[in-house]
């Protein structure tokens, strides 16, 4: 499972955690403007707006994560189990494999607005990469400094929801964990009062009290809560390195650590990468569950007029600076 985030301070930066018991040897992966994208029944894209992001590549080909584009356009996969539903191939639609979306939106659409406007024309179509890769079942968010909205193919057709929030786990669909909020509407970053009963001398004892009843498990709905409340209270200055901070400490309200989520033959769901993403100026921020340190990659210091992937392999070792 996994959480989506995009936060703004001067600049606008997107990204995400991957929640997984295993890793794909993943990459930060940038692709220029002239890789040739073969879509299964678009035909070609090239050229195309150049991205960066996370992929796992497969046959020269980028199966992104999460991933943001030169324009400004940042756009994530997260799991979506059970309500995913993709279609047979529609007459009249752009039929697009799940596993080619982030490239045809992040490709072509500078913004939000070109962005419903092409998903207005989309069916996300039952494709698979190969039959050794199947279609994950995914939902996605798409954000640039305006807004974000969340699209889910359902059995009931495709769904595109506005996201005040800013935040996207997994289960449930996107208007039942908007619903959910409300469950929560008394958390408050401040001290917490006694409206318990005037008759009743009650004081707080602890600082943060005012968040009790705050969801503390690792499920996606649970994470839905945290994060949102995480990102709506959160205080951050206008600087990068204060951006980019703050980014990674609100994921690390959602992080899961080995041992807590079990997965049966002695594997644990953990986080096994978390990025985040400056945006307006195309770097590429990541940490991974071995090493805390912040590693980035610039899209701008590549060949973006080239036609070749530009993969950097994840580094996954605790890296530590000695003061003495």
């Amino acid at each position: 499972m996994c959480t989506a985030l995009a936060f703004q301070t001067k600049d606008h930066y997107f990204g995400r955690s991957l929640d997984l018991e295993f890793s794909y040897d993943e990459r930060v992966t940038v692709t220029p403007r002239n890789y040739p994208f073969h879509f299964r029944t678009m035909g070609e894209m090239q050229p195309h707006y150049a991205m960066i992001g996370m992929a796992f590549v497969v046959e020269d080909y980028p199966l992104y994560y999460d991933a943001v584009n030169e324009k400004g356009l940042g756009m994530a996969g997260l799991n979506f189990p059970g309500n995913a539903d993709y279609k047979p191939l529609e007459e009249g639609k752009n039929n697009i494999a799940p596993f080619e979306f982030i490239p045809w939106i992040l490709g072509q659409c500078a913004d939000l607005a070109e962005a419903r406007r092409l998903l207005e024309r989309i069916s996300l179509a039952q494709i698979n990469f190969s039959d050794r890769l199947p279609a994950s079942p995914l939902h996605w968010m798409i954000s640039d400094r305006e807004g974000s909205l969340v699209v889910e193919s359902v059995k009931e057709g495709l769904r595109i929801y506005e996201n005040p929030t800013g935040v996207m786990t997994n289960n449930p669909t996107f208007d039942k964990q908007l619903f959910n909020l409300s469950n929560y509407m008394s958390l408050s970053p401040e001290q917490a009062q006694n409206r318990f009963s005037e008759n009743l001398p009650l004081e707080p004892y602890s600082r943060g009290m005012g968040a009790m009843g705050m969801p503390g498990d690792w499920s996606s709905a649970s994470r839905f809560v945290r994060a949102v409340f995480t990102r709506m209270n959160s205080v951050c200055g206008e600087g990068e390195s204060e951006s980019i901070s703050q980014f990674f400490h609100i994921l690390e309200a959602v992080a899961q650590q080995r041992g807590c989520v079990h997965m049966g033959e002695g594997l644990y769901e953990i986080t096994i990468y978390t990025s985040c993403c400056n945006v307006d100026k195309g770097i590429y921020y990541y940490t991974t569950y071995e090493n805390s340190q912040i590693t980035a990659v610039d899209m701008r210091r590549e060949n973006l007029d080239g036609s070749s992937l530009v993969s950097y392999p994840l580094i996954e070792g605790q890296q530590i600076r000695m003061q003495n």
